[in-house]
């Protein structure tokens, strides 16, 4: 109890500081986590794959940004907490008693660690890595998943094992691997708690877990909790819920975090939103008739909201979605088929997505190694290109064109510029907004009847007609391939 009261109290081991969002407070098996090699690798993977070539000031790591998503996490809970307990002060004396406090400190810690490792899994480049056409069949190979999890039960975190790895999947593996060596036992907190509200897992929460659960439902929903409509099995699945959207929804620490870093280190300010503004009108909602237990917020925060989703509409079509930028990122994932062209290298890469204990050799460093020694063999090769920074020359860019019309488009570009077909190359990033709509009713706005003052829960779309106005958008830049590519004996397809 005594801890729970020191850490709420802020309480902490070490301070380290960020550029964006100042000092973030450390506790000790936090620093082991940090300390741990499978997460110092992240030191040495961009943010942003290879962005910086567009904009020189992003090269900021995941490693930081992993540190960021724990500490804004930590904010919205705690944030929450506060609200809650100023506005029941101000109807009723609440004290809060001891299983209170160690309830809120698990979840709170619970959390943390969560965020901290919610990105562990992603490998050179971040997301790019992924979408190469042979890195993708590597991962798609039979078997892969077993030898990942090889003499391990992943029956903990998974119920099945899944078709095709993604970078999600990595992230519980090293996250399993990484609060195995720390000692979790001195800070009271279980890792199946801590990995079952990261993605694609499916857990059994522990007792003590469970335990706090109960509390934090009882302290929360007071009313609703004492008249027992919801059984009381279902509250640990109910708070997990809670905190796994805090991790990865909509409104999430994550996506917090890239837009506020992201455009501060691209020194772009349309990623810019009011974080302090929409934290302190982050509420916890819940409906025993569903149920339902999750993130709410005031009709005074919507403007807040509001900014954060125009945000990161914007940050997408105007940063991640950069011509130039695009076309670098098609360059990389042609340059590291390249790399992969090499059966040691192949061999390698192929080891370290199977094995724990030489993951932590995927970094941007290894292929921009690799780029380099293919470069000076191939002068005409895509690695040469994204070396020397030869960029794709940009022809035309058009939006919301399906694969029959982005195929007319660039055959129509050759003709009309009297270029080989083969040469002309698209880049698409889709802009996936359609489901806002309904993915934000997943959050419930807190309504205030003007003459009974009670307050309800009612869905984000009755309240605020912002959030309807958004569709997928989908926008292809095309190019022409550099000129020392077009006759490469090793040329690739898209």
């Amino acid at each position: 109890m005594r801890r729970a009261v020191n850490d709420l109290l802020g309480a902490y081991d070490k301070l380290i500081m960020d550029p964006v969002h100042g000092g973030i407070p450390l506790y000790r098996h936090e620093i082991q986590v940090i300390d741990h090699p499978l997460f110092q690798r992240l030191r040495n993977i961009c943010q942003n794959d290879i962005l910086s070539l567009v904009f020189p000031g992003a090269t900021h790591s995941r490693f930081l940004h992993s540190i960021g998503v724990m500490h804004v996490g930590t904010r919205m809970f705690r944030s929450m907490i506060d609200a809650y307990l100023r506005e029941r002060q101000l109807s009723e004396r609440t004290d809060l008693s001891l299983s209170q406090l160690d309830a809120i400190d698990y979840l709170a810690k619970t959390i943390r660690l969560s965020c901290l490792l919610h990105d562990s899994g992603h490998s050179s480049f971040s997301h790019q890595f992924t979408q190469a056409r042979r890195i993708r069949e590597l991962m798609s190979r039979p078997g892969r998943f077993r030898d990942l999890w090889a003499g391990v039960d992943y029956g903990h975190y998974h119920s099945q094992e899944p078709d095709e790895l993604e970078h999600e999947h990595y992230s519980v593996r090293v996250a399993h691997e990484v609060l195995s060596s720390v000692d979790l036992d001195s800070a009271g907190l279980n890792a199946v708690d801590v990995i079952g509200i990261m993605e694609t897992t499916r857990v059994t929460p522990s007792e003590t877990f469970c335990r706090h659960s109960r509390t934090f439902w009882e302290f929360i929903a007071g009313d609703d909790a004492v008249a027992g409509t919801i059984a009381e099995q279902d509250v640990p699945g109910l708070v997990m819920g809670l905190l796994a959207s805090i991790v990865s929804g909509e409104i999430d620490a994550d996506r917090a975090d890239y837009m506020l870093r992201d455009g501060f280190h691209s020194s772009v300010t349309i990623g810019g939103f009011n974080l302090d503004h929409l934290l302190s009108n982050l509420r916890f909602g819940w409906e025993v008739s569903e149920p339902w237990m999750g993130l709410a917020i005031t009709q005074k925060g919507l403007g807040a909201l509001e900014d954060f989703v125009y945000s990161r509409y914007q940050m997408y079509r105007k940063v991640y979605a950069h011509k130039t930028a695009l076309g670098f990122d098609w360059l990389l994932r042609e340059a590291i088929n390249e790399v992969l062209e090499d059966p040691e290298s192949f061999d390698w890469i192929d080891t370290c997505l199977s094995n724990m204990e030489f993951f932590a050799e995927l970094t941007d460093n290894f292929f921009w190694e690799a780029f380099r020694k293919v470069a000076r063999r191939q002068p005409q090769s895509y690695s040469f290109c994204i070396v020397n920074r030869i960029k794709l020359d940009h022809l035309d860019t058009r939006e919301n064109l399906d694969r029959q019309r982005i195929d007319e488009h660039s055959q129509w570009l050759a003709d009309q510029l009297k270029l080989i077909p083969h040469n002309v190359v698209t880049c698409s990033m889709r802009a996936r907004f359609s489901n806002i709509q309904d993915n934000f009713n997943g959050i419930k706005v807190l309504v205030r009847n003007p003459v009974s003052r009670e307050r309800s829960l009612r869905k984000i779309t009755e309240v605020s007609a912002f959030f309807s106005k958004f569709g997928d958008g989908t926008i292809t830049h095309f190019y022409s391939r550099p000129e020392n590519t077009k006759s490469a004996p090793s040329d690739l397809s898209e």
